[in-house]
């Protein structure tokens, strides 16, 4: 009988929503707390320890209960007289309904998370610097939780779920420290956070109109884009000696009101020419073996970047300021980086930069920016990039008042 009354609820769910959502949803959540993590890293059986550490993050305003969330989480603790010094930079979706006061959410997050070398020592004497773990990993989240209203624009947010990320020992072979997977070190970890919700309506109130006007046009552009790559620094990746160059087209959308003053789109980019200048001979960690160690190689290869947002300031006026933020895949001919690597790599694209308005449809875009691209280590050697870089494109506007005035 128990079993029937919950097939209820699940089949009516959605009615049983619009019937309690007698007020709209918050435009915006940004959160931070409390986060507990199930088992240290190197927590083999025998050694398991958890980890405390504090979660913050924001999701953006929902478009038919779904909205795009970035989250961040860090973890302090050691293990077996190893330090466990942990982050996590992950975006996704997240999914809510409201039932009665509370509001119910479930969670799908990927991103990438960083380690200190030293969190898994190994019992020997010549491994080097400390260097004895691999310090980035692929990570993804899978969870949820409830919202419940203490305050009129805050509410106390109860979330859990399981994370899974491959962080392996090293062990030295040769003149190659390798990355190796040892029985029981864990890849699955619970965790559960507890924290703050704040609630900010940072849009205008809309006055209403006396007659209905006509629904206007959505705000969409396509821009023809290039990328030029000026130098490296490390972040997630251990590589440097392999420079990055694209062409494409980024489609952005306004979908999601305005933030912080400025307009919220969606984002995504296609890159149907990527060419990397890379070392001809390398080591597992991309690094340049060759007997000159100058001799370099193109490889072509192309990129999808499906998932992403634009922050653009002072929309209609001829200079406007944006970010923009865009993850995906590329691919290439050959192993990248190094030759023991992999032919595809997650991608992570940011860029700031100004929108100059050239007449009626047509914008010239100039920016900066940091392009990375790992393996997440699915297979042993992952150098990854971290590259700098200057980007320019050309806009034409698909629909805008932008347009019409001209």
């Amino acid at each position: 009988m128990r079993i029937c009354h919950l097939l209820l609820v699940v089949l009516f769910w959605p009615s049983i929503d619009a019937a309690a959502q007698a007020k709209p949803a918050p435009p915006f959540q940004i959160y931070s707390g409390y986060s507990w993590l199930s088992n240290s890293f190197n927590g083999v059986p025998g050694s398991r320890q958890g980890l405390n550490g504090w979660i913050a993050g924001a999701a953006m305003p929902q478009w038919h209960h779904l909205r795009f969330k970035l989250d961040y989480s860090m973890y302090r603790g050691s293990n077996i007289g190893n330090p466990q010094h942990a982050f996590f930079i992950m975006g996704g979706w997240q999914y809510e309904a409201t039932f009665h006061r509370e509001r119910f959410y479930a969670e799908a997050l990927v991103g990438e998370g960083g380690l200190n070398g030293s969190w898994f020592k190994l019992d020997t004497a010549d491994y080097k610097n400390g260097n004895s773990g691999t310090i980035a990993s692929f990570a993804e989240f899978l969870g949820g939780g409830v919202d419940t209203p203490i305050g009129l624009h805050t509410e106390l947010r109860v979330g859990g779920g399981v994370q899974h990320s491959n962080f392996d020992p090293i062990t030295p072979i040769s003149q190659n420290s390798v990355p190796y997977h040892l029985p029981g070190i864990p890849t699955y970890f619970g965790r559960l956070s507890a924290g703050i919700v704040w609630l900010p309506r940072l849009d205008s109130p809309v006055r209403p109109t006396l007659t209905r006007a006509a629904p206007a046009p959505v705000e969409s552009e396509l821009i023809f884009e290039n990328l030029n790559s000026f130098g490296h620094f490390h972040i997630f990746a251990n590589s440097w000696w392999s420079y990055f160059y694209n062409g494409g087209i980024e489609y952005d959308r306004h979908s999601w009101g305005r933030f912080i003053g400025s307009r919220l789109d969606y984002s995504a980019e296609i890159l149907p020419v990527v060419i990397l200048r890379q070392p001809t001979v390398t080591n597992l960690w991309g690094i340049p073996i060759d007997a000159g160690r100058t001799s370099r190689e193109i490889v072509p290869g192309i990129g999808i970047l499906p998932i992403g947002i634009r922050l653009i300031w002072r929309d209609g006026t001829r200079f406007k300021p944006y970010y923009v933020l865009k993850g995906g895949m590329t691919g290439y001919t050959q192993k990248a980086f190094s030759q023991y690597a992999s032919y595809e790599n997650f991608a992570l694209d940011q860029s700031i930069g100004i929108q100059f308005r050239l007449n009626g449809r047509t914008d010239f875009r100039a920016g900066c920016g940091v392009f990375h691209q790992s393996n997440a280590f699915i297979v042993p050697s992952n150098p990854g990039l971290d590259e700098m870089n200057w980007n320019a494109g050309l806009s034409y506007h698909l629909n805008s008042r932008q347009g019409r005035k001209h």
